[in-house]
């Protein structure tokens, strides 16, 4: 079977950290991967332009999505990682429509922060996979990349698709030292529980949609940014009941792991948009070393009210490792019985 994807393209939508110094080893890593994946690899023009640029110009940051979606010969967009503030794109990507004169359907790959840029991406009709990115996954210190994570690398680039999601047997303790000293160096493994049905048809299916709890809050809160709320309402970004009607939500949580009582607070953001009473049910990514799992279980139900609403926790997605790949804007089928969110194909 001839692999999908040729060439990637990596983008730094996010934060500019891929081009600091202190992480090349990493980034040379993941390179050698890449390539022995069989892959060509394009880092887009600003990508390794490092943080205090890439921060003071969001507009680079939109140039190199605009670009990349404009190279035919680009199959797939890699982020490099997440950060916080790719919000900041919308004027540049919205403004006139130039993310619309240029968009078309290639793979897009990222999670944490790039949450925004799958809603950007959304609003556009275009199908998105969330889940990993360059720097955490194909960079990872290990002698190879996680086999959980691999796995479905591979599929995505190999079929440009992924027919299904399985529970990880085991999760990993988040690395401490991602310095040169930890190359080869081995993560604590734990055994994995599975996917665990909080409430609701342990059978439901709908598109799923949605991201990181913490950069979804963004666009209700300002604590953050002053103006994450304004640009975010500007180019109406999230979507509106109607869309979300019949779909599943994603929430996994940040590295800042938020403690029980921001996690109800975030939650609450969320259920006043009203989604909670449109969707079809919500699967929520086990928090990164498992910190307030408990806790988390025991808000979801209470604060989303809706005791018909099926709730799955513990999807080995987002800010914990191992990590699966959610297709975003393709019918699902979870079936937490089998242990199986399975994707039809196109």
């Amino acid at each position: 079977m001839m692999q999908k994807v040729k060439t990637v393209a990596i983008v730094s939508l996010s934060s500019g950290v891929l081009g600091e110094d202190f992480v090349q080893h990493e980034v040379k890593i993941g390179l050698e991967r890449l390539r022995r994946f069989g892959l060509e690899v394009k880092f887009m023009e600003n990508a390794l332009k490092g943080l205090d640029y890439l921060k003071e110009h969001p507009e680079k940051r939109a140039e190199d999505l605009l670009q990349a979606f404009s190279d035919d010969s680009i199959d797939m967009i890699l982020c490099a990682i997440g950060g916080e503030d790719t919000y900041r794109l919308l004027p540049y990507l919205f403004e006139d429509g130039q993310l619309e004169k240029v968009v078309k359907q290639k793979i897009f790959l990222g999670f944490s922060d790039t949450t925004m840029n799958h809603l950007m991406l959304h609003k556009l009709g275009i199908k998105s996979f969330y889940g990993q990115a360059f720097l955490p996954d194909l960079c990872e210190l290990e002698e190879e990349m996680l086999p959980y994570s691999e796995k479905y690398f591979l599929e995505l680039i190999q079929s440009g698709s992924i027919r299904c999601i399985e529970p990880s047997p085991v999760w990993y303790e988040e690395r401490t030292d991602f310095g040169p000293k930890a190359i080869g160096t081995k993560r604590v493994s734990h055994e994995n529980e599975g996917f665990l049905l909080l409430q609701g048809s342990p059978v439901f299916q709908g598109e799923i949609l949605g991201g990181c709890i913490d950069t979804l809050y963004d666009i209700f809160d300002t604590t953050r940014h002053e103006d994450s709320v304004s640009v975010c309402q500007k180019y109406a970004l999230f979507p509106d009941l109607a869309d979300w009607k019949g779909k599943i939500l994603l929430l996994e949580s940040s590295e800042n792991q938020p403690n029980p009582e921001k996690y109800r607070k975030m939650l609450k953001a969320l259920k006043q948009s009203g989604i909670f009473e449109v969707l079809s049910g919500v699967l929520v990514g086990k928090p990164m070393d498992e910190r307030y799992a408990k806790e988390y279980q025991e808000i979801l139900p209470e604060v989303i009210d809706n005791p018909t609403l099926p709730i799955v926790f513990n999807l080995n997605v987002g800010h914990a490792t191992p990590r699966a790949i959610v297709p975003f804007g393709i019918m699902a089928k979870v079936d937490v019985s089998a242990q199986r969110i399975s994707f039809s194909r196109e």
